[in-house]
């Protein structure tokens, strides 16, 4: 390669954490971002739960070796989320499909997250299957000063629903409070309209801590991050949390989804049965909405997106252009998750 090229080349890379919108100004770049493991179970038998039904117990050899690789691959997408831009991995990451706590230690000892120093929110969730959401935070850029579970008390035909927590975590980007929603909705078992109800029922526990939140501080930088098993178009955000999707009609005590943009532009978290959906997102409050005014003295967001890397994308077979996923039909494929993970900038003017 031509040595100027190659000078160039290196040039960018160090400029890589600055965004340059004006002249003359300089921006901090953090990273926060939401993935959905599928299935990050250990290899040990939890008579607490139904892990059993987990594909990682239905392997009949070398779940040890696929755990590890399974670990390998998670913490290598994790460290290149945002990196381009921020220079690093996520500062703030949340997690769904995870067994214990224990899974996530071994991933952020993994060799691409260890050097990251990333500490961890998580609480067992009365889900049957055991699977949890949780919190990842690099120590450097977030410091947590409050966390809390909230049961969403779903109840079907006079039964309780046992699906996962919704985890609440506040505390200071860098100098900054902001508060963070990580949820995991009850799926589309026995089909979306007969299952739309316990979604709405989980958008309204959502709409429960908002108000928590704001009863203490007016002005609060919310992000609502998870696997929503909803669109952004479905009623349990355009009925219940009343999102809105255009920033000009954004206003003080609403909730702004990018992603029902990237949804009607045809863009996807994942597929199911010839069907392709995006339900993972990260929704913003008032205060972190650039509404055109260039005003980045405090955190904004400057932009959302979805971590499709071609990679992550399956070649073949019957799940050809979706998430390449870890395990199909009984077996484990070397893939790394059926969700795309999603992501978005907030920036800050450098003093």
């Amino acid at each position: 390669m031509n040595k100027n090229i190659v000078t160039f080349l290196l040039f960018l890379l160090t400029i890589s954490a600055t965004f340059s919108q004006k002249k003359g100004k300089q921006y901090s770049i953090r990273t926060i971002a939401f993935y959905n493991l599928e299935n990050l179970f250990d290899t040990i038998n939890d008579t607490s739960i139904n892990d059993e039904a987990s594909p990682m117990m239905e392997l009949k050899t070398n779940r040890s070796k696929v755990y590890w690789d399974k670990i390998d691959k998670l913490g290598n997408v994790i460290s290149q989320i945002g990196k381009n831009k921020a220079n690093t991995s996520p500062a703030i990451i949340g997690v769904a499909e995870v067994e214990n706590l224990s899974v996530l230690e071994d991933l952020i000892k993994s060799k691409h997250l260890v050097k990251k120093h990333y500490g961890i929110i998580h609480y067992d969730s009365p889900d049957k299957r055991g699977i949890d959401v949780a919190l990842l935070y690099q120590k450097r850029y977030f410091k947590p000063v409050f966390h809390q579970v909230f049961n969403p008390n779903i109840y079907r035909e006079n039964k309780k629903v046992y699906t996962r927590d919704q985890l609440l975590v506040s505390g200071y980007l860098d100098d900054e409070l902001i508060h963070l929603i990580v949820n995991h909705w009850p799926s589309r078992s026995g089909g979306e309209a007969k299952s739309r109800p316990l979604r709405e029922k989980a958008a309204y526990q959502n709409t429960k801590i908002i108000d928590q939140i704001r009863d203490k501080d007016s002005n609060a930088k919310i992000l609502i991050m998870g696997d929503f098993n909803d669109d952004p178009i479905n009623s349990s955000f355009k009925k219940v949390l009343k999102t809105k999707s255009r920033k000009k009609n954004v206003e003080e005590k609403d909730i702004y989804n990018p992603y029902e943009d990237l949804h009607r532009r045809g863009f996807n978290t994942l597929g199911y049965r010839d069907n392709i959906n995006l339900f993972d997102m990260i929704l913003i409050s008032y205060p972190l909405l650039d509404k055109g005014e260039k005003d980045f003295s405090t955190y904004k967001m400057y932009k959302a997106m979805i971590f499709n890397k071609r990679f992550l994308t399956s070649k073949r077979g019957q799940y050809k252009g979706y998430p390449f996923r870890s395990f199909s039909n009984g077996g484990y494929t070397g893939g790394y998750s059926d969700h795309y993970p999603v992501y978005m900038y907030l920036i800050k003017e450098k003093k």
